[in-house]
């Protein structure tokens, strides 16, 4: 089965949907385990938990890869993948998603900052020109093995240069090939939807971050206003974070782990998630002691 159809049939049914953020292979198996339809391998989320830094560009191709292909390796929905600028200029996009399609993703989300980025919610980012965004779409488009790997070409330009700009730079990375397009860091209500009423029929992305620029709103509201997928990039890091924060508050405080069991999963829970059972199958279907059958 290859994850790229299962994601263009998502987004080409009716409905919208959540797509949660994981940053190595245990969230994302987590995130199929609830029941979600796919997965965002969230470059924040990586740049914080396997670098300790915030999200300024840090990482690169390589470490991301890396982890998306370990995310891919345990889990069987699609992958959308933040490939922030592409790691580069156009010649640098087309190994990035050489790299990226053997990793297994089925999408590939790249932005038009200027490198080294930074977070769609910080201030102080710059965009590249238009043209050279246009060229980077066109060079993965071209590069693509698989035509159903799904590109999505994200804008800042709003927080740069206003609307206008967005709007225009949106409908040409549109026309370059991308598939599906994602003004980030709206501020208001309004512009949510001046953004879903100008890119009509164009499948959409909107970012939310609890306490960043776009307004929070629920899945039904993001519907109604014209998105297609509502990311939820760094919900599940900013949870483990507070949930590893409380516990370790409380082994320090009473040097004891009596009172960590309603912040911590079960034994058994755990194994279950890691497959404890299968990998025991597996361990005694293969045993050198097992009986081998007559022949």
């Amino acid at each position: 089965m290859y994850t790229t159809n299962e994601f263009q049939k998502l987004i080409r049914e009716s409905g919208s949907f959540i797509l949660p953020g994981a940053y190595d292979a245990m969230t994302a198996r987590l995130i199929e385990e609830i029941g979600f339809n796919a997965i965002y391998a969230t470059g924040a989320g990586i740049s914080n938990a396997q670098l300790g830094w915030a999200d300024v560009g840090l990482t690169s191709l390589k470490e991301v890869v890396d982890i998306v292909a370990r995310m891919a390796d345990v889990t069987t929905i699609p992958i959308v993948v933040d490939g922030d600028t592409g790691f580069g200029n156009a010649i640098n996009v087309m190994r990035t998603v050489r790299e990226f399609e053997r990793a297994g993703v089925a999408a590939i989300q790249m932005e038009d900052q200027v490198s080294p980025k930074k977070c769609g919610h910080f201030n102080g980012k710059d965009v590249v020109s238009k043209g050279e965004m246009v060229g980077k779409i066109k060079a993965a488009v071209d590069t693509r093995h698989d035509e159903n790997l799904a590109i999505i070409a994200r804008t800042d330009a709003l927080a740069v240069n206003g609307m206008e700009d967005a709007l225009d730079r949106a409908h040409a990375y549109k026309e370059a090939g991308a598939d599906i397009i994602f003004v980030e860091a709206p501020t208001t209500i309004e512009q949510l939807k001046q953004i879903t009423s100008s890119l009509k029929g164009i499948p959409q992305v909107i970012n939310l971050v609890e306490g960043g620029k776009t307004p929070l709103i629920s899945l039904n509201e993001a519907e109604e206003i014209g998105f297609k997928i509502m990311l939820c990039a760094n919900t599940v890091l900013r949870s483990a974070i507070k949930g590893i924060t409380d516990s370790l508050k409380i082994l320090k405080a009473e040097g004891s782990q009596e009172n960590v069991y309603n912040l911590i999963c079960t034994w058994e829970e755990r194994q279950s998630l890691f497959k404890l059972n299968q990998i025991t199958a597996w361990e005694e279907k293969y045993s050198e002691n097992k009986t081998l059958p007559n022949r």
